[in-house]
């Protein structure tokens, strides 16, 4: 016989448990939300801290982020790496190979 956390774990009861509580969290957020009865532009627009929008339109792009997307990327699969490992020389020459290349991106 399964064990409880088993029962629970699996992906059927798992995924059932977690639209029901999806369901009572979102009716909780529908009663706290404000009432629409009364339309107005303010209750329609976007709330932007108080300044007026910008005429010129945003459109960022991801060559900015690139470099510190690509250094997370790094460095968390060298943790990944070196967290899986044994204790070698090799991974020595890892973890070396991987600091040159986190310096190299941070001061790049």
């Amino acid at each position: 016989m399964d064990s409880l956390k088993d029962i629970l774990l699996s992906p059927v009861i798992a995924f059932g448990i977690y639209m029901v509580l999806v369901t009572i969290l979102s009716g909780i957020g529908k009663s706290l939300s404000a009432d629409v009865t009364h339309e107005s532009v303010e209750k329609s627009s976007i709330f932007a801290s108080g300044e007026a929008p910008s005429k010129r339109p945003a459109a960022p792009g991801y060559r900015q982020f690139f470099i510190v997307a690509l250094f997370f990327a790094i460095l968390h699969l060298g943790a990944l790496v070196l967290g899986t490992g044994s204790l070698e020389p090799i991974m020595l020459l890892y973890m070396t190979g991987l600091l040159s290349t986190l310096v190299i991106m941070i001061l790049g």
